[in-house]
């Protein structure tokens, strides 16, 4: 089984990387499977490399979804779970 997540570009490094955050954490991609993403949109990871882009309505009902099942979560109902 694999799990390919959501994430939203923050950074362009160069043509080749990405930075992406989920849950206010930051990683380093790779964008050499997708073409044409700018900051700001959203792609589906996979082991560290983008493999498409997403709709952003798309990307924001999986990661609701996720958060319901506390899959995922922000630094607000992290604190409430404590």
């Amino acid at each position: 089984m694999c799990l390919a997540i959501p994430v939203q570009i923050m950074e362009k490094n160069d043509g080749e990387t990405a930075i992406v955050e989920l849950s206010g954490v930051r990683h380093q991609v790779s964008l050499a499977l997708v073409d044409g993403v700018e900051v700001g949109d959203y792609v589906i990871v996979h082991v560290g490399y983008a493999l498409s882009k997403l709709d952003p309505a798309e990307a924001e009902a999986t990661l609701a979804t996720m958060r319901a099942a506390g899959l995922t979560g922000d630094a607000a109902t992290a604190e409430t779970r404590s």
